[in-house]
């Protein structure tokens, strides 16, 4: 089985591939699920892409559930395929599993509840950041944090379209080179007109790190007092 991670703001959704069965399969994903704990506490499983369940591997699900709770997150099904749904139903585990029909509306109801989802609140103004650079956007979203702003991060444009939809954000930061499909452009193009928006350039990434945080702190509060941007 393989695993694809990627970070929607501050949800992790982990995209599972082949068979959670006994064995080295379900020591896989309890494994990369006790990594990712130890500092994100919102996860989704999307299951689209599972052939196959075993008792085995439902168990390592339950108690993967069982373990993100005890660290006070919380753990979501997604694309739940028809065979493991019926399991759920059988085995009357649909009332534990919270069970989404698309990654989307999994990070909505992360978005909707009424505590952060483990991560602790914050009450400066929220910032959206979006870049190709997994670096990149660790150094934005941890030096921005301590700056006082509440920081969601995504790596794609179709990932920033659901962020837009779900969650409310009061500037746009976007790295250089994101590329989408003409219809995702388009969408992208029209959500940036709602909202201030400062582009980072190539060399944001290869500057003096405080040279760098100094230089958008201030772009930051000038945009903001502007209370205008536009991507290019």
């Amino acid at each position: 089985m393989s695993l694809e991670t990627r970070e929607v703001g501050r949800v992790t959704i982990v995209r599972c591939n082949g068979r959670i069965v006994t064995g080295d399969e379900s020591e896989s994903l309890r494994a990369h699920v006790a990594w990712l704990l130890r500092d994100r506490r919102a996860i989704v499983l999307h299951l689209g892409e599972v052939a196959f369940v075993d008792s085995s591997g439902l168990g390592t699900i339950v108690r993967t559930l069982t373990s993100v709770r005890q660290k006070g997150g919380d753990l979501k099904l997604c694309n739940v395929p028809e065979h493991t749904r019926k399991v759920l139903n059988l085995t009357n585990l649909t009332k534990l599993f919270d069970t989404h029909e698309s990654e989307e509306s999994a990070v909505s109801a992360f978005y909707r509840a009424p505590l952060p989802f483990g991560h602790p609140a914050h009450s400066g103004l929220s910032v959206l950041c979006v870049d190709r650079n997994g670096d990149v956007l660790a150094y934005l979203r941890e030096f921005l944090r301590q700056a006082g702003y509440d920081v969601h991060t995504s790596n794609s444009l179709a990932d920033f379209l659901i962020l837009m939809r779900v969650t409310h954000f009061r500037l746009l930061l976007l790295g250089p080179g994101l590329t989408a499909s003409p219809a995702v452009r388009q969408t992208f193009q029209q959500a940036c007109g709602k909202v201030p928006v400062l582009q980072l350039g190539h060399e944001f990434s290869g500057l003096e790190a405080g040279e760098a945080a100094s230089g958008l702190l201030q772009k930051i509060a000038a945009c903001l007092t502007l209370g205008s941007g536009s991507p290019s």
